[in-house]
């Protein structure tokens, strides 16, 4: 795979959907919104093209799915040829000894461990002064022979450090003080060395010293300033270079990871790239991806429906008031989030009843409690921690 022809295969490269259970939906990243009204909104803005897969994230097509399809030529699109990713200059910077700075001893209240951990920053634009801030954790037995994986956290805006390396896959989990951290039981290092990069720039601790690049950013410079981010992270850990690749990711990872590979790809069969910057990608992962909006939200509404939360008289006029703003079809958003979904969890419809140890952290009864609810709040201690960040993390 480090061959410039063999760059065409990846074309090929196997793509993994994987879920938690067949009731987990995509979560908007944690930040705990309800989807139904999202959709509302969305279809009244009338922002996005209905060009997604048949089903939407984990949801079996089913009738609502056929009358939408019937709206898509699939075939038209099938026939299409990819569009090739204009080049653009990778901006490059010298790493001798960076690697060694970034090695983090211990973190805080950390157990002892047997693997390596790195953090710190990689320029991917020097006239903007604009970094991309990575946690990099090595596998926990035989690194130099398991493959590298870049794990992505979605959003838009989620960071893959406090949600990714610290609430999910990562080696630790944060004990319920805020201040100390338990091994991860599911890490997945114990399988690969795990990079989390904290992508687009300004999300967690990247960062941009212009401040216009808050407002110009997208998908497309957010693909870019990934490629430039691991080209110059492979220069400073040299052994990874021509280590099997894997992109991971969750949520609006759907659109980071696909345009990352494809950016990977066609930089891997230009002319203008050496051979000492070929990336040996392999493979892709996307958890629950948001691939389309649109359609994914009348996956989810049906979803409701043949699960018997909502009637079909609801369902109905959920999807009738979506391009519709009125006062009825806002008290029917209304009634929808404060009755049919109180003492449920939208995100796993067979979670246990709220209580004091409950995962329903987003369903309203529980907040109205004001319970403990574990779900990434002891996370919060550590970032509200600067003696911890700068000298663990950042410094």
């Amino acid at each position: 795979m480090t061959t410039r022809g063999a760059g065409t295969s990846l074309f090929f490269v196997v793509v993994l959907v994987f879920s938690s259970s067949v009731a987990y939906v995509h979560s908007y990243g944690g930040r705990g919104e309800n989807p139904l009204s999202d959709f509302i909104r969305i279809q009244r803005r009338k922002q996005i093209e209905l060009l997604s897969s048949p089903g939407g994230a984990n949801i079996v097509p089913g009738p609502i799915n056929a009358a939408v399809n019937e709206q898509i030529d699939y075939e038209g699109l099938r026939k299409q040829a990819p569009q090739p990713v204009p080049d653009f200059p990778v901006y490059m910077e010298p790493q001798d000894g960076l690697k060694t700075a970034d090695k983090i001893v211990s973190l805080p209240g950390q157990p002892r461990v047997n693997f390596n951990q790195y953090s710190g920053y990689v320029t991917v634009d020097g006239n903007a002064g604009r970094a991309l801030f990575y946690y990099f954790v090595e596998a926990t037995r035989f690194p130099s022979t398991k493959p590298l994986v870049l794990w992505l956290n979605g959003g838009p805006g989620c960071s893959s450090l406090g949600s990714g390396a610290l609430a999910a896959l990562g080696p630790f989990r944060v004990h319920k003080n805020g201040r100390t951290l338990k091994r991860n039981p599911y890490a997945w290092n114990k399988k690969a060395n795990i990079i989390f990069l904290e992508s687009p720039a300004f999300v967690g601790f990247s960062y941009s010293n212009r401040s216009s690049d808050f407002n110009s950013s997208g998908d497309t410079r957010t693909a870019h300033d990934a490629y430039t981010f691991l080209i110059n992270w492979l220069e400073r850990f040299p052994e990874y270079k021509n280590r099997e690749l894997y992109l991971a990711g969750e949520s609006y990872a759907g659109h980071y990871v696909p345009q990352l590979a494809d950016v990977i790809i066609q930089k891997n069969i230009m002319p203008t790239t050496s051979q000492n910057m070929i990336i040996n990608l392999q493979g892709l992962a996307v958890g629950n991806g948001l691939l389309d909006e649109l359609l994914y939200m009348k996956s989810r509404i049906e979803f409701y429906y043949t699960h018997s939360l909502i009637s079909e008289e609801m369902k109905d006029k959920l999807i009738s008031c979506a391009p519709i703003v009125s006062n009825a079809c806002t008290k029917l958003e209304s009634i929808f989030e404060e009755e049919v979904t109180k003492d449920i969890m939208s995100y796993n419809i067979y979670s246990p009843a709220c209580n004091s140890t409950s995962d329903s952290y987003n369903a309203p009864v529980c907040m109205n409690l004001n319970l403990y609810l574990h779900f990434g709040y002891e996370v919060s201690g550590i970032f509200r921690n600067e003696t911890i960040l700068e000298r663990r993390f950042v410094d």
